[in-house]
């Protein structure tokens, strides 16, 4: 189990990516420590609402807001008016529930 403090912290600790997380929250590792290239080509092609969430996080922060709608819709998720460290945060931790088993998202 992993909490958002314990992500946080490792991605604070400059270590490498674990390539034990689901791509969703590979992308968002690497959207925090300011390489949004990769963190996009990470979901870039991926099928899943939890990469199209990311993705439409993603396209938010770039200002690409018409892309932003189109991947909120295949979400299935709600477009975000928060902050974008706030919608960060809200992501990572609904994934993190997800591979935690403890319950689902929305």
């Amino acid at each position: 189990m992993m909490t958002l403090l314990e992500f946080k912290q490792l991605i604070e600790k400059g270590l490498k990516c674990p390539e034990s997380l689901p791509k969703a929250l590979q992308s968002l590792w690497y959207d925090k420590k300011s390489d949004w290239n990769t963190a996009h080509e990470i979901v870039q092609n991926a099928s899943d609402a939890d990469s199209a969430w990311v993705h439409a996080y993603l396209h938010r922060k770039e200002g690409d807001l018409s892309n932003a709608h189109y991947w909120y819709r295949r979400s299935g998720q709600p477009e975000s008016k928060l902050e974008l460290d706030e919608e960060w945060e809200q992501i990572v931790s609904c994934l993190l529930s997800k591979v935690n088993q403890e319950h689902g998202c929305r």
